[in-house]
């Protein structure tokens, strides 16, 4: 015996003993055997020790050497029951089950109570030997733990290394609906839905293999009896062996359905008031319809919903004076934005299968289209109240992705104005009675806005009506100039500020330049300058000198800010302050004669034109300053400058050179520098200046324009001095004649030689001294006759018994266009006529009407 391993059962008939025997050595490391202290031995015919397992060694403090062969009493038990013990031992040995508690002596020497169970064998007797104490405290903690799974209102369950359940409690098996001893075996498959499943699997094997513990992890599922989802949150830890070794997962579930709801309210709550505050913050930020309609979409998707659309009525977005359609839902209209973060492709929001202006399916922007009678979304123009849309309750939604709309009136001012759609895709929450009331909220506070920038559209474009006619054409013309000119107002939503630039055509193939600026920005600004601007033209066709200009527009600039009785009546009845408004302008006036490259310049306070001549630096025209206009009192200077062919003439604004961070020197200096360098198309120079110089925009207007100097060839110039003397006038005539049939221009002999005579003999009449004649060959003809009277020629209707006072007439009658001006020395008259195979507005006069005048 003592040469077999300890433990070991030698072979035998026993069939129960090899059993027990085969069952403890199967039993892996860290079993139940683990937790408890027990031992075995066999007595062999003698009722002596015949085996004594390495347990018994440990149980009992003997080891294998001195228990074998020996009385089992005297073996363990205490001296002071060893004489009892063999009165027991003799029955055993006749074929008698017992089972007793026996003291013993451990290794320690000390004294304790073990239950012994010993079977009767063929060959003596199977004892099996545990400890009382330790018996007891695992039916104690059994109990506990029986009391703990009964009684407790959480979950508990056990799971073995197979992730099978070996046990659960009662309220488990009660929320699951079945008995507990039913779920012993089952999976999590078995009683969650795939995904939950598939995550509290990951779950398990994470804390089996890791041994880290999860907690508080959200479960989602339903139970038998009740429709609605549950929601359970499980700790998960792992479960060891007295050696260490896992044997398993321990979960405890509580059901907080309740709890998440009431913090899925409560955080319901606080996303409607952070969705507000956005909005807030978001919505309006801008005077756009448009723009207010995609802000309240950036607000909503996806906080609020998963998709969404906006659509205005269509007469709302053109601009009209009546909303005509809105009381009924049937006007026309525009969709003007959609938002989805469910899909990239568009997506057929509720109502657009009822459109019938076009096939059912997504609406895009920028489409205008019209919703059925019937439809929800009519009923909500209708009605101004939002209409739910469900797709459970038979609703057709239009896209499969959705399953729950809110059709939402947009009303502002007692008007519908649109609607807005607020569309959830499915496996979303479907619309509560609060998302109802949150989405009026936000439609309505977006409405508002759309109300105020249709409100502001409507003015903003009768505004700019006015101002954009207050600019001159986009390419001005003018006789020996190329022209080319910029305008960047200070504020892109006015388009004008007042700041202004101007090209008029004066007789004579000349032209005059004009740039200025009135101080101040905004409608008050520009409403001063277009007021300016046409006294500029008014003056100009006066054909004034360029100081005389400037004068008379002084006192216009006065006059503009001077109150009036009306005015100063209304301002006493509303008890306002008499607060006189004071407008200051500067302006430069250029006038630029084709024929002699001569510019004539006066300055009212204005920056200095720029210079270029060809192959020359830039520089900047000495004049005299003078002083703003509206400032009163001083005479304005003129100044005169001969430019060379291809000269480049550059007038500008303050804006250009002069901002918070760029001083007028070097402004100036930058202007320049953008000026140098070869010969470009002045649209080129246009705008390599305003890329190249810091222009700051936004602080204030620009104005830039620009003139190349193309004088008239002298071959299109002619130029005679006829005496004061009657032959002068067929000199004339044949002078004209001659330059005509040189020019190629035969057909306009027979018209210009009659009205040359007419104003050379007006010239000899009334006038004294050389008389002048000029004929100038451009996009036009042009005849001047000079003289030396100041007396300005009048035309008057000639009586019938009145031997002149015709000729004038004459001139009206067949010419494109005539006038006279002052000169230095007397008076210049002219008149126009249009080139062979240009169109002429002057109809020509029949023999009947020409006779009529004799």
């Amino acid at each position: 015996m003592s040469d077999m391993p300890a433990g070991a059962v030698p072979p035998g008939d026993d069939a129960d003993a090899a059993a027990e025997t085969a069952v403890w050595q199967s039993s892996p490391p860290g079993s139940i055997y683990d937790y408890i202290r027990v031992a075995s031995f066999s007595l062999g015919p003698d009722g002596r020790i015949e085996q004594w397992s390495e347990r018994a060694a440990e149980f009992f403090g003997v080891s294998a050497d001195d228990a074998v062969g020996r009385d089992p009493i005297a073996a363990f038990a205490p001296p002071h029951v060893q004489d009892r013990g063999h009165e027991r031992l003799a029955d055993i040995l006749n074929g008698r089950e017992w089972t007793g508690l026996v003291p013993y002596n451990d290794a320690s020497g000390t004294e304790g109570l073990a239950e012994v169970y010993v079977m009767p064998a063929d060959r003596g007797a199977l004892c099996i030997a545990v400890d009382v104490a330790t018996l007891r405290q695992i039916e104690t903690d059994l109990a506990a733990s029986q009391a703990v799974f009964g009684q407790s209102p959480m979950g508990f369950v056990l799971f073995d290394n197979r992730l099978r359940l070996i046990r659960v409690n009662d309220r488990f098996a009660t929320v699951f609906g079945r008995p507990a001893e039913e779920h012993r075996g089952r999976g999590p498959h078995d009683f969650l839905s795939r995904v939950e499943a598939d995550r509290l699997t990951a779950a398990l094997r994470q804390v089996l293999e890791t041994g880290d513990a999860v907690l508080d992890m959200p479960l989602v599922g339903t139970v038998p009896g009740d429709p609605g989802r549950r929601r359970w949150s499980i700790s998960l830890y792992r479960l060891h062996s007295s050696s260490g070794r896992p044997i398993g997962v321990a979960g405890l579930a509580m059901d907080v359905t309740g709890r998440q709801r009431a913090e899925r309210e409560a955080a319901h709550a606080r996303r409607n008031l952070a969705l507000l505050n956005e909005a807030g913050a978001r919505i309006g930020t801008s005077l756009d319809l448009e723009t207010t309609a995609r802000e309240l979409l950036d607000v909503a998707v996806p906080h609020f919903c998963d998709l969404a659309s906006v659509d205005l009525y269509q007469a709302l977005l053109s601009g009209a004076e009546e909303l005509s359609g809105t009381t009924d839902g049937s006007g026309e209209l525009r969709r003007v934005a959609f938002a989805s973060s469910v899909s990239d492709a568009p997506v057929a929001m509720a109502g657009d299968d009822d459109d019938v202006s076009a096939d059912a399916g997504p609406v895009s922007v920028g489409s205008v289209h019209r919703y059925r009678f019937s439809s929800a979304s009519a009923r909500a123009l209708r009605t101004a109240q939002p209409q739910v849309l469900d797709g459970d309750g038979g609703q057709d939604l239009g896209g499969a992705l959705v399953q729950s709309t809110l059709v939402v009136p947009m009303v502002a001012r007692d008007t519908v104005l649109g609607l807005v759609q607020f569309s959830r895709a499915k496996g979303s929450e479907p619309f509560t009675e609060r998302d109802r009331m949150l989405a009026e909220e936000l439609a309505a506070r977006a409405a508002i806005f759309i109300d105020n920038a249709r409100l502001y559209r409507r003015e903003h474009e009768r505004a700019l009506i006015l101002q954009r006619s207050l600019l001159p054409p986009d390419d001005p013309e003018a006789a020996g100039l190329d022209i080319a000119c910029r305008y960047l107002p200070g504020s892109m939503e006015t388009e004008v500020g007042g700041d202004w630039f101007d090209v008029i055509e004066l007789p004579g193939h000349r032209t005059a330049l004009v740039v200025g600026d009135v101080m101040g920005r905004g409608l008050r600004a520009a409403v001063a300058m277009g007021e300016l601007r046409t006294a500029v033209r008014t003056l100009a066709m006066l054909d004034l000198e360029p100081g005389e200009v400037l004068s008379a527009l002084d006192e216009v600039v006065r006059g503009l800010g001077a109150p009036t009785p009306g005015r100063t009546r209304r301002t006493k009845e509303r008890g306002d302050s008499d607060l006189t408004e004071v407008y200051l302008a500067t302006c430069v006036y250029v006038v630029y004669d084709a024929v002699t490259r001569r510019c004539t310049i006066a300055n009212a306070g204005h920056l200095p034109p720029v210079v270029v001549e060809p192959g020359e630096s830039p520089l900047l025209l000495e004049l005299p300053r003078g002083v703003p206009l509206g400032v009163g009192g001083e005479p304005f200077e003129e100044s005169e400058v001969e430019l060379p062919e291809g000269a480049l003439l550059a007038l500008y604004t303050d804006g250009l050179v002069e901002s918070r961070s760029l001083p007028l020197d070097e402004g100036l200096d930058a202007f320049r520098r953008s000026l140098d360098g070869p010969e470009r198309p002045l649209e080129d120079i246009c705008d390599h200046v305003l890329a190249t110089v810091d222009t700051a925009h936004g602080e204030d207007d620009i104005a830039l324009l620009m003139a190349r100097i193309r004088g008239l060839p002298a071959d299109q110039v002619g130029d005679w001095t006829l005496k004061p003397q009657p032959t002068s006038v067929a000199k004339g005539r044949e002078l004209a004649r001659e330059q005509l049939l040189a020019w190629d221009l035969g057909d306009l002999v027979d018209t210009t030689e009659l009205l040359v005579s007419e104003l050379v003999t007006n010239a000899l009449r009334h006038g004294y001294g050389d008389i002048r004649l000029r004929l100038l060959l451009d996009r036009t003809l042009v005849c001047e006759v000079w003289d030396s009277a100041l007396v300005q020629p009048r035309r008057r209707r000639a009586r019938d018994t009145d031997e002149g006072g015709r000729g004038l007439q004459l001139v009206t009658m067949l010419s494109e266009s005539w006038g006279s001006r002052r000169t230095h020395r007397g008076k210049t008259v002219w008149f126009e006529l249009a080139l062979p195979g240009r169109q002429s507005h002057v109809a020509t006069p029949t023999v009947d009407e020409l006779l009529s005048m004799f």
